[in-house]
């Protein structure tokens, strides 16, 4: 006779009251109506927040307790995008910011037409924020910079990942294989670094 943990989940969108604005969603609520084992009595919870509807996350899901009760939420961010670099002026300006720091970025080396690179774009998107803020990611598009550039930081593969500090490169994996190992492999560079 054991009974589960049931949740009832509805969302509807809050829209703006500024006039002629009536489309915009401002924020969606979600209700949570659940029932305890053993228990006959139902209750419902009401979370308002903002969020993306397309990229938000819904980490309010994992707060709610066996109890009913709502825990104090988590808002750091699950995913970063990496910051384009578009010149060889700004990649300079990027590593002397860091060096002036006394911090690390991390630079990744990728071309829009490069298949390994477009799957590890977002497992590196979500590696920059497990680092936010201490560590911040960038990313180049070697078809958009100067050839100049791309020989001097010594890329011949892509996706190559690097980790520049004190205005030079440190460190870098070559990300020809497996995502997962990749990750692994500029986690273990980072925490090496």
């Amino acid at each position: 006779m054991s009974e589960a943990l049931r949740i009832h989940l509805s969302a509807r969108p809050l829209r703006s009251s500024i006039p002629g604005d009536f489309s915009r969603e401002l924020s969606n609520t979600l209700t949570f109506s659940f029932r305890l084992p053993f228990s006959s009595v139902s209750s419902s919870l009401i979370y308002s927040h903002k969020f993306d509807a397309i990229g938000g996350k819904f980490s309010v899901l994992n707060a709610l307790t066996q109890e009913g009760s709502l825990q104090e939420l988590d808002d750091s961010p699950e995913s970063i995008q990496l910051q384009p670099i578009c010149s060889e002026s700004h990649f300079d300006r990027v590593i002397a910011e860091a060096q002036q720091l006394e911090e690390a970025v991390i630079v990744v080396w990728m071309a829009s037409w490069c298949r390994k690179c477009i799957y590890l774009k977002p497992k590196l998107e979500k590696l920059a924020a497990e680092y936010y803020p201490r560590l911040r990611f960038y990313c180049v598009d070697v078809n958009r910079v100067s050839h100049k550039l791309v020989a001097r930081a010594g890329v011949t593969k892509m996706p190559i990942v690097q980790l520049w500090k004190d205005g030079k490169k440190q460190g870098e994996v070559i990300g020809g294989h497996k995502e997962y190992l990749v990750i692994n492999e500029v986690r273990e560079m980072i925490e090496n670094e």
